[in-house]
C-alpha cells in the first residue's frame, strides 16, 4: 500500500485523501470482480490513478506521467486476462515506453 510506504508529503493530497476516506475497504479484495470495493473508486480516481485502455492508450498515459515527475508504476494483472495483458506489455508498451523518464 503506497500509503503504508512512503511519506505522506511524497504523495498526491488526492490519492492520500481518497485512501484515508475509505472507510470499510478490504484491500484484501482489491481488485476481486464484483467486490463491494468497486463503489470506492469513481470516474475521478479512475482517470487520475489508473492506465486503461489499448495499448496506445497506455502508452499516452505513460508518456504524460513521466512528464508529471512520474518515476514507477504497479500492472495489476488480475482482469482474467493476465497472460495476454503481461505478453501485450512486453511486446507494445514496456518497447514504446523504455526511453521515458520523469521530468518534473
Amino acid at each position: 500500500d503506497l500509503v503504508n510506504r512512503y511519506p505522506p508529503e511524497q504523495l498526491p493530497p488526492a490519492l492520500t485523501g481518497y485512501i484515508r476516506d475509505r472507510t470499510g475497504y478490504d484491500y484484501h479484495h482489491h481488485a476481486e470482480v464484483g467486490s463491494t470495493n468497486a463503489a470506492f473508486v469513481g470516474e475521478e480516481v479512475t482517470d487520475r490513478f489508473c492506465v486503461l485502455g489499448e495499448a496506445a492508450e497506455h502508452i499516452e498515459k505513460l508518456q504524460e506521467l513521466a512528464a508529471a515527475g512520474v518515476d514507477q508504476f504497479n500492472i495489476y494483472l488480475m482482469n482474467g486476462d493476465e497472460e495476454d495483458q503481461l505478453e501485450r506489455y512486453g511486446r507494445e508498451i514496456i518497447p514504446a515506453s523504455a526511453g521515458l523518464a520523469a521530468t518534473a
